[in-house]
């Protein structure tokens, strides 16, 4: 009976890991440069020194640097979606339990989201220096943010309608407290207070929807 083999690499082939490795390294690291800087302010030979690789291995792995940009969004979409979807179906779930479940749901909701931000501040750089230039890469919105919106919009839209709270403009709402959340993880990058503010900002968010949708 033949005996089966291996094929054996040829010489100088990285294995496929050892090739993840690399692309997932050079993806986190333009990440925290194109969120500090900008997409202009940052060149691909920049994150090939800073990942310790050439350039044309960067080139390799994820393309252009535009395809580059688009996969640091792609990367922290897939990492928020992963941490929202548990709560975004717990909150779905609350409705049919009545609003003090409901609105338990929406606090968890609210702290799954900050806990994120908190957690992963280069998703807010990425977003804010997206944001400053508004017609530029506007289409990465629609793939990387968009999806998150309507999906806690959603939520707020069938509370609505099964008489939980009151929301005639979800898609106010949910803008509004996403901007404050940037705003929250930006001054704690900024340097300050940060367990302080952590609490103080938690609490506030509290508040805001309890007194948003009228709850004692």
């Amino acid at each position: 009976m033949e005996r089966m083999t291996t094929p054996r690499r040829g010489p100088g082939r990285p294995r496929r890991a050892e090739q993840r490795h690399t692309a997932d390294l050079i993806v986190d690291t333009a990440a925290g440069l194109f969120a500090r800087r900008g997409f202009d302010a940052v060149g691909m030979r920049e994150i090939a020194a800073a990942c310790g690789v050439d350039v044309a291995t960067v080139h390799h792995h994820v393309g252009t640097k535009a395809a580059l940009y688009e996969s640091c969004f792609a990367r922290v979409f897939a990492a928020e979606s992963e941490a929202l979807a548990r709560a975004v179906a717990a909150a779905r779930q609350g409705l049919a339990a009545g609003p003090d479940a409901a609105m338990a749901a929406l606090h968890e909701l609210v702290d799954v989201f900050v806990d994120f931000l908190e957690d992963h501040p280069e998703t807010t750089g990425l977003w804010l220096r997206r944001w400053l230039e508004p017609e530029r890469h506007a289409d990465l919105d629609e793939r990387y943010s968009a999806p998150l919106y309507r999906a806690v919009e959603q939520v707020l839209t069938e509370a609505d309608a099964a008489g939980v709270l009151s929301e005639p403009q979800p898609h106010l709402a949910v803008r509004s407290l996403v901007w404050s959340v940037h705003a929250h993880v930006v001054n704690l990058l900024a340097g300050s207070d940060g367990a302080r503010h952590r609490r103080e900002f938690r609490a506030f968010a509290h508040r805001w929807l309890d007194r948003m949708y009228a709850r004692p």
